[in-house]
């Protein structure tokens, strides 16, 4: 006669807080954006998603100096991501802009949400992608515009035009076809730079206190401005990149 040991409930899995309370408040950002974007609040739903960035940028850094990274953290910020850069810029665009296609007929309504979907879907896609190949990948770039840069690009351009009167009506055609080359160049295999390997300690060179007082100042005279010009330049990197790296190693092909 053996005894019989008596089976112990699984364990339960609780999740850590602070890291989540980030990726949670992000999502906020990004729902919010699309709420006051569809009271025609243009400006403060593109402020959103720039704080929405902030907050995704925050909660990888602190799951990792609090050494509090899970799988769930990571399907979270995944999940929150496709709501703050994939949704919130698309239906924001949609609303200020995009919409008013449909002034121009049946076919062009269509187009204008159809070119909104683009880039939500590839928002998607690019997230989708990543998490397969997070473990593989070279940490110094990225394949594909990443999510948060693709919507601080539409969401500086929204801002900017907000902020100088320009009606989304009137450049209509300008918003539906950054849409779509901006969710393409989100999937697309260009290489960006990650900015991962940029010296993050108590002591860095003298000057990168220079080129972030630089930043910093008109940042503070024109915030929608500078923050276009800044991100369209990083958008135009990823191609360029990856072109000259191209050509160069063709030239050392054949010079051997």
């Amino acid at each position: 006669m053996s005894d019989s040991t008596p089976v112990r409930p699984p364990r339960h899995r609780g999740i850590y807080l602070l890291p989540n309370l980030f990726t949670t408040g992000a999502m906020f950002a990004g729902f919010y954006a699309i709420v006051v974007s569809i009271g025609g609040d243009f400006s403060s739903a593109a402020i959103a998603v720039f704080v929405a960035a902030l907050l995704d940028g925050m909660d990888g850094r602190v799951a990792r100096l609090t050494g509090t990274q899970t799988e769930f953290g990571v399907q979270y910020d995944s999940l929150s991501d496709l709501v703050s850069f994939g949704l919130a810029p698309a239906l924001v665009m949609y609303t200020w802009s995009l919409s008013t296609l449909r002034d121009f007929g049946p076919t062009w309504g269509k187009i204008g949400w159809a070119a909104a979907f683009i880039y939500a879907a590839c928002a998607a896609l690019r997230l989708a992608r990543f998490n397969t190949q997070v473990a593989v990948i070279d940490k110094r770039y990225f394949q594909g515009l990443a999510s948060p840069a693709a919507a601080a690009v539409c969401m500086s351009f929204v801002w900017s035009m907000d902020k100088f009167g320009i009606l989304g009506e009137e450049v209509c055609f300008i918003t539906m076809v950054m849409a779509v080359v901006v969710g393409l160049l989100m999937v697309s295999r260009f290489r960006y730079y990650s900015f991962k390997s940029l010296p993050m300690g108590d002591r860095v060179p003298f000057l990168w206190i220079i080129i972030g007082v630089l930043i910093l100042v008109p940042f503070f005279v024109d915030p929608p401005r500078v923050l276009f010009v800044v991100f369209t330049l990083y958008l135009l990197s990823g191609p360029v990149m990856t072109l000259w790296g191209r050509a160069t190693r063709r030239r050392r092909r054949g010079a051997a």
